[in-house]
């Protein structure tokens, strides 16, 4: 997917919510000669606190972006799926639905794919659509842009299949597409918040049971911003190192008895170092213990803080969150570093790399009238390191998944 720069209020770059170019209705039209029978969006997402606690059951508090996947779709009754991106090289991908397998390619095409998969596999009839694709998520920025795909492809099929699923119901399709058929053993947050989100409000889930709490998150009433800091450093969830820690942090919750690592109490973690120590636990394992147990109540700490109206107490909370990714997890990198060091030095009020790491996005939670202090800051530090400039914009708690028209 394309990402552009854009004026920023803050004298930096910024992800403009519609980049240039013919929106996915006129693609649509273009490509199959017709029109569509509907356009929906569904946004990406950034998580404020509460890193690799949903594939341990865990709690989030992810919120949707204003950068949106958007897609033209029509329904098939052929059996025949045409997938179409304009932000992708290449023409058409045209597949069969009674052909689709878990694991066979299709690059970018395998998001939506597997979308269509597990709606099959899970007794759905869908036989087939030709669906065009826009997006103004960035890719690689640990801002869900393949949830996003997922998301706005599950809730097309659902409107036009007249399948009945609810928000959660379309985005434990997303995840099996993800998990099962595109083969990223990811969580269910991204997917949560792609559908659930609603606009203002920051979005607190409990990834075991899949309930929610809208949180009230308007930060221009207090006078804050949470900027979104992408370092253009690229990850890449598919290369080993999530699965490793998801098997670390499930070989943790074996060897301490529990189903999984939500059940240990914080109060009980210096115990259960104790005794995984004594059953000769690797030291990684005893690491994404900590990190995972304590994020929890990280997540537990800030939902307090915004009940209560304290917002500006949660910075610190971002910072010892960003410090366990970094010393517990090990899931940041140089670039990311730099982010919160530099945004910290020119006044933050707090900040820490969010998502699966390894590259990807920072948020920043500062006074608003720092918040250009700040953003200049971090922009003259990568300069400094030589590091490419990065994307700097505001997080606008904005809304989930819906159709357009």
């Amino acid at each position: 997917m394309t990402q552009t720069t854009a004026p920023h209020g803050h004298g930096s770059a910024a992800l403009a919510a519609e980049p240039g170019g013919p929106g996915p209705a006129a693609v649509f039209a273009e490509l199959y000669g017709r029109e569509p029978d509907g356009v929906w969006a569904a946004p990406g997402r950034v998580n404020l606190i509460g890193e690799y606690t949903d594939v341990n059951d865990g709690f989030v508090m992810p919120l949707a972006l204003p950068h949106t996947a958007r897609a033209a779709v029509s329904r098939r009754d052929d059996g025949v799926l045409r997938l179409y991106s304009r932000d992708v090289p290449g023409g058409v991908v045209s597949l069969r639905v009674d052909e689709l397998a878990p694991h066979s390619g299709h690059g970018w095409a395998a998001y939506p794919a597997g979308v269509v998969w597990a709606l099959r596999e899970a007794g759905h009839p869908v036989t087939g659509a030709d669906v065009a694709l826009t997006s103004t998520v960035p890719t690689g920025a640990g801002l869900s842009s393949s949830a996003a795909l997922e998301t706005v492809t599950a809730l097309a099929l659902n409107d036009l299949f007249g399948l009945g699923l609810d928000g959660p119901g379309l985005a434990v399709i997303g995840r099996r597409a993800e998990n099962d058929f595109v083969g990223v053993p990811c969580g269910i947050m991204d997917q949560m918040a792609s559908a659930c989100c609603t606009e203002g409000h920051a979005l607190h889930l409990d990834t075991r049971d899949l309930s929610l709490r809208q949180v009230p998150f308007d930060l221009a009433s207090q006078g804050l911003t949470l900027l979104v800091v992408d370092t253009r450093v690229e990850h890449a969830l598919g290369d080993g190192a999530y699965a490793e820690r998801r098997a670390g942090c499930e070989e943790g919750a074996r060897l301490l008895g529990i189903p999984t690592l939500r059940d240990l109490p914080y109060e009980n973690l210096a115990a259960a170092l104790t005794t995984l120590a004594d059953a000769g636990a690797d030291e990684s394992v005893m690491r994404y213990v900590t990190h995972v147990v304590g994020d929890n109540r990280r997540v537990e700490q800030v939902i307090a803080l915004l009940d209560a109206g304290d917002v500006r107490a949660a910075g610190p909370v971002l910072n010892e969150g960003h410090r366990s990714l970094r010393d517990d997890l090990r899931v940041s990198c140089p670039e990311l570093d730099l982010v919160v060091e530099a945004a910290n030095a020119a006044g933050a009020l707090g900040a820490r790399m969010t998502g699966g790491g390894f590259g990807g996005s920072a948020v920043v939670l500062v006074e608003e009238a720092a918040a250009g202090t700040v953003a200049e800051a971090v922009s003259e530090a990568f300069a400094a390191a030589g590091h490419a400039a990065p994307g700097i914009f505001d997080a606008v708690p904005s809304a989930g998944a819906r159709r357009l028209r």
